[in-house]
């Protein structure tokens, strides 16, 4: 019986294994979601690199953690 699979791990085919690809899937949900802003409080921030997170609302360009934007984490640029 298979279990589920993300769709964001459905490209590693049977590579890999399923604890490895469940991780995988949590990161990427995690970097692609959207949070609330430390500045403004608007549910528009999204990752635009590495640690760099942007308001959609208030246009704040903030540091965070690499795959969350984290607000004991931030910095203003």
């Amino acid at each position: 019986m298979a279990g589920k699979t993300s769709l964001t791990t459905k490209r590693f085919g049977t590579r890999y294994g399923r604890t490895v690809k469940q991780k995988v899937a949590k990161v990427e949900l995690a970097a692609k979601a959207t949070y609330k802003c430390p500045y403004c409080a608007a549910q528009k921030v999204k990752k635009k690199m590495a640690g760099i997170w942007e308001c959609g609302k208030c246009g704040k360009i903030f540091t965070g953690k690499a795959y969350s934007a984290d607000k004991s984490a931030k910095s203003a640029f």
